[in-house]
Parts: C-alpha cells; sequence; structure tokens
C-alpha cells in the first residue's frame, strides 16, 4: 500500500536505483503513475507493504517498506526488481547496474562507469569534496544524512 514517503519511519528500507541517464519529466510521471500502481499490489507473503518512492533529480528512484508493519521478503523483492527490469525495458535505460558511479559536478549531475571515475580521481578532474551518491545507505535515516557526501566521507573515499 503507498503511503507518502515522509510518513515514513527512518529505519524504513531503501533501495537506490541510479538511472545511467537523466529522464525526461514526461517519462518520470509516467514513472510516478507506474510506481503508485506497483506499491499499491506490492505485498510479502499477502500482506500490503507499506511503502513509498521519492524520483530525485531525474534520474534516481527510490524505493522503501516500512518494516516494522511488514518486512520485504525474497519473492517482494523480487516482484519489485522485476518492476525495476520493466522499466528499463520500456525507457532503455539501466538501473540495475552497481559499477557506476553518479556524482556532482557543480549543478550538473554525472554519471560514469566506476573505471572512469577512477581516472577521473587520478586526474584530478574530481577530488575527495566532490560530492557523490552514495547508493549503499539502507533506510531513510542514513538516506537523509549520507546519500549525498562528500566522497571523502563515503565509500568512494578508497580511490583518493
Amino acid at each position: 500500500m503507498y503511503v507518502p514517503f515522509e510518513n515514513l519511519p527512518e529505519e524504513s528500507k531503501i533501495w537506490i536505483y541510479q538511472s545511467n541517464r537523466k529522464f525526461s519529466d514526461t517519462e518520470f510521471s509516467e514513472i510516478e503513475i507506474a510506481l503508485k500502481s506497483f506499491l499499491d499490489q506490492w505485498a510479502a507473503h499477502g500482506t500490503s507493504l507499506e511503502a513509498s518512492y521519492l524520483l530525485k533529480y531525474n534520474r534516481f528512484i527510490i524505493l522503501a517498506v516500512n518494516q516494522d508493519v511488514q518486512a520485504a521478503s525474497g519473492c517482494s523483492i523480487d516482484s519489485s526488481v522485476e518492476f525495476i527490469q520493466a522499466l528499463e525495458k520500456k525507457y532503455s535505460v539501466d538501473l540495475l547496474d552497481k559499477m557506476n558511479v553518479t556524482f556532482k559536478l557543480g549543478e550538473h549531475i554525472a554519471h560514469k562507469p566506476l573505471i572512469d571515475f577512477k581516472k577521473m580521481v587520478k586526474d584530478k578532474a574530481v577530488t575527495e569534496n566532490t560530492v557523490v551518491f552514495n547508493n549503499l545507505v539502507n533506510n531513510i535515516e542514513e538516506f537523509n544524512e549520507s546519500w549525498e557526501v562528500p566522497a571523502i566521507d563515503s565509500w568512494h573515499s578508497r580511490f583518493f
């Protein structure tokens, strides 16, 4: 069952999917409709999940589940991945490749393969202070505190 994101507790589990390209406003509107429809029927072992989403920077899809009400199970997680795969196919984007880095270059959001990001570090095109998106955060509290952080404060720090 869909609930507004701000109504979920900070301990709610999240999954972050980053696109290899920016979605158009029209695409993001269509995705929003599809997400609400999916979340309204998303369940684990026949019990509705209290879930929500955020769409950020025309590039990120964040799913969240209040695990205090009902924990997401393997089957329900699989169904969410199938939903994301359907979006990938429909919009010809990559949302599941974890070997990419998304970061800010001024006001621009850049998306690079990890190997290219490492080269940019070596060439000093990005620094320890470059804001990166740490998609390894696990819950809303971590998302709020540690999603957009200087590279030195995330798992990206190993490249400096």
